[in-house]
């Protein structure tokens, strides 16, 4: 192979317009309608708090027509097709239901929800509704990915012998922090584990073992969590995850075949070039992003944007059943490692 294969990832500026309404007006959401304001004609409509006041200055540094200070009226906000779900994962599955009963369209970041029951149920609502679903698990909607999607598909790596990623961010230990707050499903795991578990799902499927290892922090949630994953259908390939909120690591991911090495560099999970080494023959290296950072938001949101013009309920790049086996994965971790939510059985 002399060059790759081109990325087929639509312009997200070309995608139809939603009219959209924000859940919880935090950071990512406040870098997803950045991100949407850049580079797409999506349009977000309205926003939605508990807090009045928080929406309206929201509302003031987006350009944002209406500011409601609760969920309920967001959610009955005729103006409103799609609603973006920014919220802590604990809330995750009670706001996107509230959402698919009031007949609008979801996009739920990442972790989908606490676990995989709620994710069960949130699925289950959206197919009896006829609404669009889908993870905001933003890195399938890049790009770079799609180079590599394109790779697998061709065999180019041959047999996928490891695949190895890893997530850590410093985050000072502040047990008001919601990554620290079991009540808000907080912890490494969900918040940042979750982008390396959702490549070794793209790349070798789920696993049929799980070997996981842990520690907490002082309020209960996962600290640094390391797993192995093996026995995938018909391969007898390793993939090797971890994670921390204590510490900044290298968040890079490679994907290792008998015929080639595939390497995501620090960000993996951003927009990115990736490097192809195959086995013999020349290095190639897929084109520099001209989206790049936060704004990379703005591929998911345009993909969603297609799904719902187009009448699909899900997305083939992550479908419902993926998005349930990587619950079930995480829930898998977390009860190895000893992590129980408030609520949690």
């Amino acid at each position: 192979m002399t060059t790759l294969p081109l990325s087929r990832v639509p312009d997200p500026a070309e995608a139809p317009t939603l009219r959209w309404g924000i859940l919880a007006p935090g950071g990512i959401a406040s870098a997803f309608v950045s991100a949407l304001a850049a580079h797409t004609t999506q349009r977000v409509v309205a926003v939605g708090s508990r807090s009045q006041a928080r929406a309206e200055a929201f509302a003031a540094e987006h350009g944002v027509a209406a500011a409601h200070g609760s969920y309920e009226a967001l959610l009955s906000d005729p103006n409103v097709d799609a609603i973006y779900v920014a919220s802590p994962h604990s809330r995750h599955a009670e706001q996107a239901l509230a959402a698919i009963s009031a007949g609008k369209h979801v996009l739920v970041e990442k972790a989908f929800t606490q676990d995989a029951a709620q994710a069960s149920a949130v699925i289950n609502a959206a197919a009896a509704a006829g609404v669009t679903l889908m993870e905001a698990m933003w890195t399938r909607f890049l790009p770079h990915i799609d180079v590599l999607r394109q790779l697998l598909a061709d065999g180019a790596l041959g047999d996928i012998e490891t695949v190895s990623a890893d997530h850590g961010q410093w985050f000072a230990p502040d047990p008001t922090h919601r990554l620290y707050d079991p009540h808000a499903a907080g912890g490494a795991l969900l918040d940042l584990g979750i982008y390396p578990v959702s490549l070794a799902s793209m790349v070798l499927g789920t696993p049929g073992r799980i070997t996981a290892r842990g520690t907490l922090t002082d309020t209960g949630v996962d600290r640094q969590v390391s797993a192995i994953f093996d026995e995938f259908p018909g391969s007898r390939a390793h993939a090797v995850v971890t994670t921390t909120l204590a510490a900044r690591t290298p968040t890079r991911a490679q994907i290792s075949g008998s015929e080639a090495l595939v390497v995501l560099p620090s960000g993996f999970y951003t927009p990115v070039s990736l490097t192809f080494a195959p086995r013999e023959g020349a290095i190639c290296t897929s084109p520099e992003p001209v989206i790049t950072g936060s704004g990379g938001l703005a591929f998911e949101a345009a993909h969603f944007a297609r799904l719902v013009a187009e009448g699909r309920p899900e997305s083939p790049l992550l479908p419902w059943a993926e998005t349930l086996a990587i619950m079930g994965t995480l829930d898998k971790i977390r009860a190895q490692v000893g992590v129980r939510f408030p609520g949690e059985a």
